[in-house]
């Protein structure tokens, strides 16, 4: 594939979404992505459903589809004679190793950074942990929804301060692989100047807390929790979701200038004592949310919208999944790709979220089936003079 890492070889040991959404990057950027799984289950991602598609006796897991394009799959036992020699003979050509095992696994199948080092020394290894690979916990296996309220994302998110609520999408696993990712690429740079390899270290519970943004400071600096407060934003109002004749709209009222041009909008004269101001709009949230909505019930989020557009005020939508991909917004941004799986045919995936100007834009991949590169990968390590049997 082209891309700006089109020249690497990344050596895959992840499973379920975390690590494997991270090589899936690397893979996007052009990267030759090896996935390295345990014979006759593989990744655990390939269990996890409903739904799955195809044929009864080999099922698709879509969850699986959504984090593994770009890559190919090989199999391999990791505690035998012979799964070791494969992974020697993979990381001895390898410039990146990503492994999302608890902390020890991997020095325990004979694998630790020594021996990776000895084997390559310009290898750049990527371990992802539930918790940090060391500290008083960090032995504990890493899961996402467990993360999500171990680390303060669940306290943030839902209706109020009583119903702490996941985020919908597994975040903590989702955040681990994109900083991993971009640690990754750090560390590939550095190796250009001093021509070693290093370990780059995260974990879900590092990356949930790397995104708790104003959140963090809020306590830190000013000693205030933050706490779930349903959608609207704790320090600028009006910044939501309000309710219209048919039902949400979502408008960002980020500055004084907004504020001038929304407030006729809704009746309201911008110099209102109660609201001349964010901090007071913020104080009054809740009588500057009534006066808001109750214009808003006069008419539609699709007249609405066009009106707030003219006023240059942010606004939108709330659309489900089903909209936002047959949105002509989302297709024109190469964030639906095509790809033909062995099983399935011509189907379509979410797209990677970078576009680089210039250049040849990649042809993607489908998801591998488990072992489809078996003999291939065997056979090209043996032409390098693999000790692979």
């Amino acid at each position: 594939m082209p891309g700006p890492l089109g020249d690497l070889l990344v050596v895959d040991l992840t499973r379920a979404l975390a690590g494997p959404h991270a090589a899936m990057m690397l893979g996007d950027l052009g990267a030759r992505v090896i996935k390295v799984e345990t014979p006759g289950g593989g990744d655990d991602s390939r269990s996890w459903g409903p739904p799955f598609l195809g044929p009864d006796d080999d099922p698709v897991s879509t969850y699986f589809l959504s984090c593994n394009r770009n890559k190919e799959s090989v199999t391999a036992d990791l505690k035998s004679a012979e799964g070791k020699a494969l992974l020697t003979g993979l990381v001895e050509r390898a410039d990146v190793l990503l492994e999302n095992f608890r902390p020890g696994v991997l020095d325990r199948l004979g694998f630790p950074v020594q021996r990776l080092h000895e084997l390559n020394p310009r290898l750049v290894i990527l371990s992802i942990t539930g918790f940090g690979h060391d500290g008083p916990e960090g032995g504990r296996a890493g899961y996402d929804q467990i993360a999500q309220g171990e680390a303060g994302l669940m306290s943030l998110t839902g209706s109020g301060p009583d119903q702490p609520t996941r985020v919908g999408v597994p975040i903590s696993d989702l955040l681990a692989g994109m900083y991993g990712a971009y640690g990754v690429v750090a560390a590939l740079h550095e190796r250009n100047r001093t021509g070693r390899g290093r370990v780059v270290r995260t974990s879900l519970l590092a990356a949930s807390v790397g995104a708790h943004a104003f959140q963090g400071t809020r306590w830190t600096v000013a000693g205030e929790v933050g706490r779930a407060q349903g959608n609207h934003h704790p320090s600028i109002s009006p910044y939501g979701s309000f309710a219209c004749r048919d039902g949400l709209v979502q408008i960002a009222v980020g500055s004084e200038a907004l504020w001038r041009a929304f407030a006729p909008l809704v009746g309201l004269a911008a110099a209102d004592e109660r609201f001349a101001t964010n901090q007071q709009r913020v104080a009054q949230r809740g009588e500057l949310t009534v006066a808001i909505e109750a214009a808003f019930a006069a008419d539609s989020a699709e007249q609405w919208l066009p009106r707030l557009a003219a006023a240059g005020i942010p606004a939108g939508a709330v659309r489900s999944l089903d909209q936002v991909y047959d949105w002509d917004q989302t297709r024109s941004q190469g964030l639906v790709v095509e790809v033909e799986h062995p099983l399935l045919g011509r189907i379509e995936l979410p797209g990677p979220p970078l576009r680089f100007d210039g250049g040849e834009q990649p042809e993607h991949r489908s998801p591998p089936l488990l072992g489809e590169h078996d003999d291939a990968i065997r056979a090209w390590l043996a032409e390098k003079g693999s000790e692979v049997g």
